[in-house]
């Protein structure tokens, strides 16, 4: 029997507003009552009076991703769209039936899959990581000799979509301006279509760019895909595999200096270590993963989730966070001290499923980030925080969890040498 008699948020009844600064400030509480007073699968509301599922159950977000069939991520079957205006702020975040690999479902995605994951898979790891260290090194000169500096401005944010833009094909000069383009994408705030259609105009010219001179990237090798693709889709192909490979990469190393700087156990790394650095990276995903709350899963038809009863077309959210806290799966892992989950990588910080991140993004995103934080702590091996930790402030999204300053000090250092040049 259902717990609530088949209340649903579609149909009226309470719904916890997601929004607000305790999304920010707390989650990790905030998960914990969601989970005491309404179980696995809560009723939210989103800015608008746009009602919603969001699932935090650690059994349940398996289930949801593991039946695609059930609920697909086709946002044509939301039952909402009657309510939801042009200018909803959220809709980059959740979507628009459009022909791109993140917002098609079933044989549509994966003909979308098919073009984009070889594509990626053909990324060389040992070049990556020589990009990420020059690119890494030549940010870092901007700061290195003023013994101060802001890393989220000044690296995290830039570092990623750098290496991105070498690996994507368009131009480093305008890894700076997408940065920012995602950044005001992801917060959902007024801006943010405005800035998802520039973003857009971004990729447009770097379709146009690779069609008359293609190179060794990923957007020219998604080009040559014998597989018939339109501009729109080709756009949007580059635009989901951009913005994923920046957003949570960027809140993935602040958020992991950040641990390192505030934690005693990872002090090792500050000195030299290098194992620590890995450990931190995966203590981010259990505890404080970039991807809190992930857009969407669309039910198929009428079904019945941890007893709630999910109408045809209501929007589930993926509570990554809420899940990876979940106690009925952390009792049964093991652990290396600490709050962690050692080495273990059973959480859902890449989603599951059909509509994972895919393996070679993965490994892309790791790369960027262990390298960006070995060449840091390389480079200004006595960093440390400038503030109390305390006064440290978070990204104002529910959906993505990040730093919007870290600042540091460090005894300043020279830029790095010139391969080739002088020692």
């Amino acid at each position: 029997m259902p717990v609530d008699g088949g209340r649903c948020p579609v149909r009226g009844g309470s719904a916890v507003p997601l929004g607000g600064p305790r999304f920010v400030t707390d989650p990790e509480t905030l998960y914990r009552e969601m989970r005491r007073d309404e179980g696995p699968v809560v009723p939210v509301e989103l800015p608008g009076g746009v009602p919603a599922w969001l699932v935090i159950g650690y059994r349940e977000v398996h289930h949801v991703t593991t039946e695609a069939e059930t609920f697909p991520r086709d946002v044509r079957l939301w039952n909402q769209w009657e309510n939801i205006p042009d200018d909803w702020p959220l809709l980059p975040m959740v979507g628009r039936p459009l022909p791109s690999i993140y917002f098609t479902a079933g044989a549509e995605h994966r003909r979308h899959a098919a073009m984009v994951g070889p594509a990626l898979e053909k990324v060389d790891p040992f070049a990556l990581r020589g990009t990420c260290e020059e690119i890494a090194d030549a940010l870092i000169d901007a700061f290195c000799h003023r013994g101060r500096a802001d890393l989220v401005p000044a690296y995290a944010n830039l570092l990623p979509v750098r290496v991105l833009a070498r690996l994507v094909g368009f131009p480093d000069a305008e890894g700076a301006r997408i940065a920012e383009l995602l950044t005001l994408l992801a917060d959902g705030g007024p801006e943010a279509q405005e800035a998802q259609n520039e973003f857009g105009a971004h990729m447009g010219r770097l379709l146009a760019v690779k069609r008359r001179t293609p190179g060794d990237d990923v957007a020219s090798r998604m080009l040559a895909d014998p597989e018939p693709f339109g501009d729109e889709e080709y756009v949007l192909d580059l635009m989901a595999v951009t913005a994923a490979g920046h957003l949570p990469t960027a809140d993935w190393i602040g958020n992991s200096v950040r641990l390192m700087l505030t934690d005693a156990r990872f002090a090792a790394s500050l000195t030299g270590g290098r194992h620590s650095v890995a450990q931190a990276m995966n203590e981010v995903l259990w505890e404080d993963t970039p991807t809190q709350i992930l857009a969407g899963r669309w039910a198929a038809r009428d079904v019945y989730l941890a007893g709630r009863r999910i109408r045809a077309g209501d929007l589930l959210l993926l509570g990554l966070a809420g899940a990876n806290a979940d106690p009925l799966i952390r009792q049964s892992l093991p652990t290396e001290g600490g709050s962690g989950q050692g080495g273990n990588s059973a959480h859902f910080s890449f989603s599951h499923g059909e509509y994972r991140c895919p393996f070679p993004a993965q490994e892309i995103a790791e790369i960027i980030a262990r390298t960006g934080i070995e060449v840091l702590l390389d480079r200004l091996p006595d960093v440390g925080l400038s503030v109390p930790a305390d006064t440290l402030v978070r990204r104002p999204s529910p959906f993505l969890r990040g730093m919007t300053s870290l600042p540091v000090r460090f005894t300043p250092v020279p830029t790095a040498p010139t391969p080739g040049g002088p020692s």
